[in-house]
């Protein structure tokens, strides 16, 4: 395409509009611009996201003309006075497109027009501290967190609720200035923003077109966006709780990073539109790391915008970490599964706010909650269990189902799970004149409780628990509980495990590439809250506890600031080598990570392993990827030049690239669907001492052979790059035991141990 065709192009199509509007209305009657189309219902527009070849910039006047050559693609009937309204957003930096309010008819119409690649209506994604920092090593006067100077001069891009900006956690104090490149604005006032929160602007046009929104400035009206902003770069603040619980001094992963907020999210869904805005402006802005704690159900690559604004932020050199989901513990529940991101699972710290449940026969189950009031008695109340009229939305505790039961001050055991949040259910108990609950968790939730600010006490219990507390209630005709509360415990032996709730691979876009990548804290963590839980509206330190792989998420972002303040010139993959490659494999026990099930934990739950940001920055080898060897990664997936094209921002012919199978590419981990022996090369790049020399090592999956070609490896200077490869094929002395194997590859020299998880999926 030469330069500046596509403005001409888009000339030419307006007037030849005009022309058919003003001289010729039974052409314009009959054309693909019907003026019918003019009579649309409003009730049957939707926001479509449009992608459309790339309008080449080599001028600025071209550039200027990128919303033009977006306008050129809406139908005639919002070329006048609908125009404002239909366009929601032209974007500039992380898709070719824009985003639209269409009709089906229109965008049928559309697909005709030279330049026109795709559209689809937009998603609604759904949004996905004390103790932290120190369960991961990281400690104020030492280490890791001096030797990055605590993340100083790193810019975190935080796609969430917006924030609030009073909370002292986004304090600015001690905090230098933001680096010349950064082009943010805030639009709070002057005094709300300052060298901590150096940016804050609010993305609300899709929202206000889907849930009539109206404008307004970035500030956290949920809750999620002032918790994961702080969990990533809060700053410290001494003398924090949660009504009493967890105290100590909150603090984010990078204390001295710099925060931009873009508040995408009004309400619990977040608009496409609003998101891609969101993350074009962050690139423009000059983000360092972008964070984001939402998500949707994997799609292709080229159908997965925050997949493709992504790789454009990763072309940039910007750091992308997501959340995994929250749709554990069942395989193939990811989201954010491409390679060029970073996935984030869920997991526990040695922390918990602890509660039992005793009962008259004396039996005592400990579990968890945030509200352990000091008034309330220790003595037996009546026990009864709420799905015992056997409905099912009674067992779980829906709003009204215990209208038509004997609850009044009495002990309510509710079922987790139908659809209904933690809280709620003890709302419903309580209206129902109920003084306790005990919450007992679905069977596929296993062990895994979370504290919550429950509105009445409560303790959250295992599923195992639950059936032994439900045989008790059976064995008697006066059950009795009670509810204990014991506060802060910290030091449990299995921390960190996986929470149930964690989303699970393997990837549905990409099999051959192992997801999610790591693992962090994300179970009741506690960090900034934008209004008191306890109505205390005096306060301005407020804070809450709550869970999702929406706070590991943030973890991840902070601890990659660190690194990128460390290591300036790593790359993206670099910095999520380092991560991975140094992750640990045991919990504070010395025993393997286990599950909800407390179970052994596989690799589709942990991925690399657990995070350790202390080894991670001083890794010894990194496995780098340039963005262009996604390409032909990309093509090998099988997608068309045009579907390669959305993502990587330019023409791309798949027939002029040498394709690659999935697992060759240079990631540092592998995942192998094994039929034939398969064989697949890595190159590692020394970032330890100039001379050094490792030796490989694996824990061999079971049914497989796996052979590393050299088995050692001789580095001679700094940023050198070697190369091997590593064969996997069937044992047959050994017999296939069962569908899946797993196992690890490590290179290990004197001071560093370089590890790759490997699962394999027998064929």
């Amino acid at each position: 395409m030469k330069s500046g065709l596509p403005l001409n192009m888009a000339i030419f199509r307006f007037l030849t509009i005009v022309f058919m509007l003003y001289f010729s209305p039974e052409i314009a009657q009959g054309s693909q611009f019907s003026s019918s189309i003019e009579t649309t219902e409003k009730s049957k527009l939707q926001t479509y996201i449009v992608h459309v070849k790339q309008l080449e910039r080599s001028t600025t006047a071209q550039q200027e003309n990128l919303e033009s050559w977006h306008r050129s693609f809406l139908p005639v009937a919002t070329a006048t006075s609908d125009n404002q309204e239909r366009l929601v957003y032209s974007y500039k930096n992380v898709i070719s497109g824009f985003a639209a309010r269409l009709t089906e008819e229109e965008v049928r119409a559309m697909e005709n027009m030279d330049g026109f690649i795709s559209a689809r209506s937009e998603k609604m994604l759904p949004l996905l501290t004390t103790h932290s920092p120190d369960f991961l090593g990281l400690h104020q006067e030492m280490g890791f967190w001096k030797e990055s100077n605590f993340g100083k001069g790193v810019i975190i891009g935080v796609l969430d609720s917006g924030v609030l900006p009073s909370h002292p956690s986004f304090s600015g104090e001690g905090i230098p200035p933001p680096p010349a490149k950064w082009k943010g604005t805030c639009e709070f006032t002057a005094s709300e923003c300052n060298n901590k929160l150096i940016g804050a602007r609010s993305f609300n046009v899709g929202a206000k077109a889907t849930k009539g929104v109206t404008a307004e400035p970035p500030l956290d009206d949920d809750g999620h966006g002032t918790h994961t902003a702080s969990t990533a770069a809060g700053a410290f603040v001494k003398n924090a709780d949660v009504l009493g619980n967890a105290k100590g001094t909150a603090v984010g992963m990078a204390p001295y990073a710099h925060l931009a907020i873009y508040k995408v999210c009004f309400g619990p869904d977040c608009p496409e539109s609003d998101i891609i805005a969101g993350l074009d402006a962050a690139v423009e802005d000059g983000v360092d790391v972008l964070s984001i704690s939402l998500g949707a159900a994997a799609v292709p690559f080229f159908q997965d915008n925050i997949a493709v604004g992504s790789f454009a932020a990763m072309q940039k050199g910007i750091f992308v970490s997501c959340a995994a989901g929250n749709s554990g513990p069942f395989n193939t529940t990811l989201s954010n599964d491409a390679p060029w991101i970073l996935t984030v699972g869920a997991s526990s710290i040695d922390r918990s706010i602890k509660a039992a449940a005793k009962l008259g026969n004396g039996e005592q189950f400990d579990g968890e909650t945030l509200f352990q009031p000091s008034d309330f008695p220790a003595t037996q109340l009546p026990l009864v269990y709420a799905g015992m009229n056997g409905k099912p939305e009674s067992a779980v505790c829906g709003e009204g189902s215990l209208k038509n039961i004997d609850v009044k001050g009495k002990v309510v055991l509710c079922d987790r799970g139908g659809g209904i949040a933690r809280i709620d259910k003890g709302t419903e108990v309580k209206n129902a004149g109920g003084a306790a609950m005990i919450l007992v968790n679905q069977e596929s939730d296993g062990f895994s409780t979370l504290a919550d600010a429950h509105v009445l006490p409560a303790t959250h219990v295992s599923y195992a628990a639950g059936l032994k507390i439900k045989a008790y209630i059976n064995s008697t005709t006066t059950p009795t509980a009670a509810i204990l509360f014991k506060g802060t415990v910290i030091g449990n032996p299995l921390s960190p495990a996986i929470t149930s709730f964690s989303s699970r691979g393997p990837s549905f876009a990409s099999p051959g590439i192992l997801k999610p990548d790591i693992i962090g804290p994300g179970v009741s963590i506690l960090a900034a809250w934008p209004f008191p839980l306890d109505n205390n509206i005096n306060s301005k330190s407020t804070f809450n506890i709550i869970s999702g792989t929406s706070m590991s998420c943030p973890h991840l972002s902070g601890i990659a600031a660190l690194l990128k303040s460390s290591h300036p010139d790593w790359s993206p993959a670099a910095i999520k080598s380092a991560i991975m490659t140094t992750a640990d494999l045991l919990n504070v026990g010395g025993k393997p990570i286990v599950d909800e099930r407390l179970l052994p934990a596989d690799i589709f739950a942990t991925g690399a392993g657990h995070v350790n940001p202390s080894r991670a920055n001083d890794p010894g080898l990194v496995y780098d990827i340039e963005p262009d060897d996604y390409i032909p990664y990309l093509c090998g997936l099988g997608y068309t030049d045009t579907e390669v094209g959305i993502l990587a921002h330019r023409s791309i012919k798949c027939s002029e690239e040498s394709s690659i199978p999935e697992g060759e590419l240079n990631y540092p981990s592998f995942s192998v669907a094994l039929g034939p022996p398969q064989t697949f090369t890595r190159t590692v790049t020394n970032v330890g001492e100039a001379y050094s020399s490792y030796t490989v090592t694996a824990i061999v999956p079971q049914g497989v052979d796996v052979s590393v070609n050299p088995d050692k490896l001789y580095f001679s200077k700094v940023n050198q790059k070697l190369t091997y490869s590593v064969t996997f094929s069937h044992n047959s002395s050994s017999g296939k035991s069962s569908k899946f194997a797993q196992g690890y590859l490590k290179w290990v020299s004197g001071k560093h141990s370089v590890g790759s998880p490997i699962s394999i999926m027998f064929k």
